[in-house]
């Protein structure tokens, strides 16, 4: 029997994929630039841009993804049988997966960077002290702030879902007056930007869905000709709202098309990244700065010839991208058979006893 929300599954994949690699350039290109001439240069600065421009296409979908799954706990769980799946669930592995990070990455850059200046507020992964560790998580300066997205999300959208029209129309009008306005605080930036997709996913993605499965692209050219071209226009005067509201639409139709022409696999490589999202996510960061950094002192010492240095700015993040999926699938692995999942999951007398309550 045909699994109707597998493709939606190889969107998830595509979406945390598309988060490796933003962390795999953001982490390793910029110190390159600093340095390096002519062509490399050239590349560098092109992975740099490029990044910059699939924004519109990584987080709106993935939240819009986040939302519609979550549908049925909106309107049809009570609060209470929401608490372990839908919020501490989430929570612990982000409380968890905080603390790891900070200890992770503050023994890389001790061992292989100890000269490198960062700034400890910039995110709670380079905190120099529990006080600014607990500050940055609480205002989602940290890798992690999709998790805590997800909490505070679900939180709202539950709460105050009578009001959906009105409540949807302010978070569309505040992701245009943030744009031109942003929150002193990266993470919370994001988590305030990218609250209306989640909101259109939870609230209205039933009937999204089915009007996107509905729409055909070739009965109205016109109509995906003037979409393109504003959306393009806005995005280019700093809105990007539009072209975000496109790119799920255009993502999910074609996934949506590619699974009625040849029907998606369990076995398929996004649909396998897309099961094991959280694992992904929550480890990648850790593998990132580790390996952005070794390149970087190898390239530094001048150990990488110029051929080879050349090869490694065009495949860094694929090959970044492979290494941290391959870690991420092997340590779920580890942890279900050795712990108990207890790094992806809460341990059970804890999930027991919340659930008691």
């Amino acid at each position: 029997m045909k699994n109707k929300q597998l493709w939606i599954n190889h969107i998830k994949g595509l979406c945390i994929c598309l988060v490796v690699i933003y962390h795999s350039v953001i982490t390793f290109y910029p110190h390159l630039v600093q340095f390096q001439t002519g062509f490399p240069e050239y590349v560098a600065k092109s992975w740099i841009y490029l990044n910059l421009y699939l924004a519109p296409f990584r987080m709106p979908v993935f939240f819009f993804i986040s939302g519609f799954l979550i549908t049925r706990y909106i309107d049809a769980v009570k609060w209470r049988d929401c608490v372990d799946k839908r919020l501490w669930n989430i929570f612990y592995v982000l409380l968890l997966w905080g603390v790891l990070q900070w200890l992770g990455i503050s023994l890389i850059n001790q061992w292989l960077a100890p000269d490198l200046v960062r700034n400890p507020t910039s995110n709670a992964a380079y905190s120099e002290t529990l006080l600014q560790f607990a500050v940055s998580m609480a205002k989602a300066s940290t890798s992690l702030w999709y998790l805590y997205a997800l909490v505070l999300y679900f939180l709202v959208f539950k709460s105050l879902r009578q009001y959906r029209v009105p409540v949807i129309l302010l978070l569309l009008a505040i992701n245009v007056v943030i744009s031109f306005m942003p929150l002193p605080w990266w993470g919370m930036n994001s988590v305030v930007r990218n609250m209306c997709y989640y909101g259109l996913g939870a609230w209205f993605g039933p009937q999204l869905m089915t009007a996107m499965k509905e729409f055909n692209l070739r009965q109205h050219p016109l109509l995906c000709a003037a979409a393109a071209v504003i959306s393009v226009a806005l995005y280019l005067v700093n809105v990007p709202l539009v072209i975000s509201l496109v790119s799920i639409f255009v993502i999910m139709k074609l996934f949506y098309l590619l699974d009625n022409w040849r029907e998606s696999r369990t076995d398929a490589f996004l649909n396998i990244v897309g099961t094991n999202t959280i694992a992904i996510y929550t480890t990648h960061r850790i593998v990132i700065e580790a390996l952005s950094l070794f390149t970087l002192g190898q390239i530094s010492a001048g150990r990488i010839s110029d051929n080879a240095l050349l090869a490694v700015l065009l495949v860094y993040p694929f090959a970044s991208l492979a290494i941290c999926t391959c870690l991420g699938l092997g340590f779920r692995k580890l942890s279900r058979a050795l712990f108990g999942d207890m790094f992806f999951s809460p341990p059970a007398k804890l999930v027991t006893a919340t659930e008691a309550r």
